[in-house]
């Protein structure tokens, strides 16, 4: 029995995914880091077992009635945890907030600028004194009517949405609108309606046209599909929405990236001109603070508004009494809140900068220096890679925050693989010694020197090892895409090349610009031109001019988002391997003589899945006060297919056997099968072997599923140029794990394709061919071209930022 002021968290019997019967003790007030490569188990302990077990623990103690209305994470797979304090979690969150989200929202630093105006702002001669949310462009009170709080007014017309007037409807002479189901509903809504979807729409009577794109009306009629040979088309109830209505409604509530950009090709955009993109109504931007409005102060830099709110006095003409000593107050509790988020180094941002313009790391580190101001103590915090987007320059100041949370009286949980933060550890808990079911054991759990000493690691060579990576001469380029003129964001007039048939690596302090330069410009400008779009697509319009486009037949972009939401997307459905798989089995004997084909195989269709949990596997079991629990289903036991789909063997395995096995037992179980064969063999190439074939999507990490997306490309037969863009591909990887990867890109290179990284690692950029640096800062600070050329040549420019933490990875 431990004491209740034992200085351990102790872990006994953790099973959780791929953990083994894990027992470990952590004390606790420290900085501990758990490290191992991806897959490992190391989120599994940390946040799958500590964090999820603490969160249990709180919502029992919560009366019952409110447990209803929380989403209730089950209990982990644990025998128990002693010593375990609260919890926070700060974990990357993949998803993409909306676009009223923003740093101020996020940071709550909003609310206390809106009070400020509130209570201390100087107001018009006979002005009456507005509540706080009369100055939020998100509620009623303060958006600007004509925007809707948005600031911009976007519009659209004829000759965006419908660019060849020479096309019926039928053939798609409405451009704007969706593809597939839903576009050929409107089709046949509009023909039910009674307008001719056959003739050219040049032809179509003006009026009509008019209606078709921008009517408000949303009549409902009941459509009668024609009827395609063997299939019955019910008639139903279908809406009609105009392209205008369908372009706009898309556009400001999608989450969808990819939809958002398409939506932006048929509009124009322009500050409102009701409230000039202040997005507030006129009475609240008749009130100011220090002579500048509240949207003023709000597209400042954090590290200019504090500067100015440094410098303000209150008391101003018009104030109540007592107003001097409000400001003083607020503005004391402002300025000591973004002195914590510019100490992470994001001064660069402003409070008005959307929330889905930031990356993952950016978001990560906003939460993390509201938390650092909440005061909270006694609290284990758990930390999901806060180093991830974190240029080498900021990582100390990282460091020093999350030394002060320690100091503060708090536990210090931080998954993590940069390894300044693991050297900077008080303890350290190294999980392995491989990925998946050869993983999931620590291998140590001390004093980070102590892993010296632990052979097994694959942490231990790159934090103690001295072995030199191989010097590689840089390559020659085959031609350059010359982009100049850059403007967007704070981009301003850049012009930049990249060069062909090698390796680029885009570098910068966070906020520099290069996301915006790669993942937006370069990645538009290529995806107009594959798309077939006019010059001034959604890229080309933010260059002057763009040239060397013709030596690329085709873009890939291989992101870390996941490769699906649902348990019903896997890695093999994803890959296509289970395509293969299920034509194999539609081709065994015992198939054959039953008559089913491939799709008697797949779980997610009637026939052969077990309608029970309709091929889920598994029983969602509601337990009213307790959180929901999932139990294997009681008729299939989890295999998902009904008796008769099981009872067809390939060489004595069911397809519920054949999903269960590793990627790797897959490649000797599948050798000699040439369309399986080179697919495993690409997820083997990038590490991947310890999956399982069913590997449900939502238990993959980002780094996981980025690798995934890698291998399909990768097993598909190139032709012509490829150029391959990656945004922080090393993000969420073991160096272990970073060394297999860029063996893949390299190898892509060595093909005579391009690839083009947006990088933090300084061991990957050290490797590159060429470096493109921006900066010399964030935000206004930076946008500009720094330094270009091979690694060696950026490494000594000495404006770069950069420049001393590549000249020591290349000293390595």
């Amino acid at each position: 029995m431990h004491s209740p002021h034992d200085p351990y968290v102790r872990v006994r019997g953790a099973r959780e995914h791929n953990l083994q019967d894990v027992n470990v003790d952590i004390p606790r007030d420290t900085l501990t880091v758990f490290t191992g490569v991806s897959g490992s188990g190391k989120s599994s302990l940390a946040f799958g077992t500590i964090y999820a077990e603490a969160q249990r623990r709180y919502f029992e103690s919560v009366a019952p009635y409110a447990r209803r209305l929380i989403h209730q994470a089950g209990a982990p797979a644990v025998g128990e945890i002693t010593g375990l304090p609260p919890a926070v979690s700060l974990e990357q969150r993949r998803s993409t907030p909306g676009a009223r989200s923003s740093v101020g929202t996020v940071t709550t630093l909003s609310n206390s600028l809106r009070m400020l105006f509130s209570r201390a702002g100087h107001y018009p001669p006979g002005a009456e004194r507005l509540d706080s949310d009369a100055f939020s462009p998100n509620t009623a009170a303060g958006a600007c009517p004509e925007c809707h709080g948005l600031g911009r007014v976007h519009r659209t017309d004829e000759g965006l949405l419908v660019p060849d007037p020479s096309l019926s409807i039928r053939e798609g002479a409405i451009a704007a609108w969706p593809g597939a189901w839903q576009g050929k509903n409107l089709r046949d809504v509009l023909d039910t309606l009674g307008y001719d979807v056959d003739r050219p729409w040049r032809e179509l009577d003006p009026e009509d046209r008019e209606w078709i794109l921008f009517t408000d009306e949303q009549p409902v009629v009941t459509v009668h599909p024609v009827r395609d040979a063997g299939r019955i088309q019910r008639p139903y109830q279908g809406t009609y929405m105009s392209a205008r209505r369908y372009v706009l409604h898309t556009f400001a509530d999608t989450r969808s990236r990819t939809l958002r950009a398409k939506a932006e090709r048929f509009l124009t955009s322009a500050p409102c001109p009701v409230c000039g993109g202040s997005r507030l109504r006129p009475e609240a931007m008749a009130v100011t603070f220090g002579g500048r409005t509240i949207a003023e102060l709000a597209a400042l830099p954090l590290s200019d508004l504090a500067e100015l709110l440094a410098g303000a006095h209150g008391g101003a003409a018009g104030e109540p009494a007592g107003g001097a000593e409000t400001a003083r107050v607020l503005t004391a509790d402002l300025l000591a809140r973004i002195t914590t988020v510019t100490e992470l180094g994001l001064g660069y941002l402003s409070l008005d900068r959307t929330a889905p313009t930031l990356s993952f790391g950016e978001l990560q580190r906003l939460r993390l220096a509201t938390q650092l101001r909440s005061g909270l103590f006694g609290v284990v915090y758990v930390l999901d890679e806060p180093s991830a987007g974190l240029h080498p320059a900021d990582t100390e100041s990282l460091l020093g925050v999350l030394d002060r949370l320690r100091e503060a009286g708090n536990s210090v949980f931080v998954v993590e693989h940069h390894l300044d933060v693991v050297r900077r550890a008080d303890w350290l808990v190294d999980v392995g010694p491989l990925a998946g079911e050869h993983g999931g054991r620590v291998l140590h759990s001390g004093p980070p020197d102590g892993l010296a000493e632990v052979p097994e690691s694959a942490t231990r060579r790159f934090l103690f090892g001295s072995d030199p990576a191989p010097v590689r001469e840089p390559r020659t380029p085959t031609g350059w895409i010359r982009l100049t003129g850059v403007e967007r964001h704070n981009l301003r007039g850049v012009d930049a090349a990249f060069p062909l048939g090698v390796f680029t690596a885009v570098t910068g302090v966070s906020g520099s610009g290069k996301s915006t330069l790669v993942g937006q410009v370069l990645a538009g400008v290529l995806a107009d031109r594959q798309a077939g779009e006019a010059p001034t697509g959604a890229g080309e319009r933010h260059c002057a001019s763009v040239t060397g486009l013709e030596a690329v037949d085709r873009l890939v972009q291989v992101d870390q988002k996941p490769i699906g939401r649902t348990p019903r997307s896997n890695l093999a459905t994803y890959t296509g391997l289970f395509d293969s798989v299920r034509k194999l089995f539609a081709r065994t004997g015992a198939a054959r003589e039953r008559g089913y084909d491939a799709g008697r195989f797949s779980f997610n269709v009637r026939g052969g899945r077990c309608e029970t949990c309709q091929g889920e596997g598994f029983v969602s079991v509601e337990l009213l006060f307790l959180p929901s629990t999932y139990a294997p289903c009681p008729d299939c036991h989890g295999a998902r297919y009904n008796p008769e789909t099981l009872e067809v063997t390939l060489d004595g395995l069911t397809v519920a056997q054949v999903l269960d096995l590793t990627v790797e037992s897959a490649a000797s179980f599948f050798a000699g099968t040439p369309a399986l064969e080179r697919a495993l063999r690409t997820l083997l190439d990038v590490g991947l072997g310890y999956l399982r074939l069913g590997q449900p999507a939502t238990e993959l990490s980002g780094g996981e599923a980025q690798r995934i997306k890698l291998a399909a490309e990768l097993q598909r037969t190139r032709r012509g140029h490829t150029l391959y863009l990656l945004d922080e591909p090393t993000t969420g990887l073991h160096p272990a794990d970073v060394e297999l990867l860029m063996r893949q890109l390299h190898a892509l290179v060595d093909g005579g394709s391009t690839v083009v990284v947006v990088e933090h690692d300084m061991a990957v950029v050290a490797g590159a061919d060429h470096v493109i640096d921006l900066g010399p800062g964030g935000g206004d600070r930076g946008g500009r071209i720094v330094a270009a050329g091979t690694p060696a040549e950026a490494a000594r420019e000495p404006g770069s930022r950069t420049a001393p933490y590549l000249a020591e990875a290349l000293r390595r």
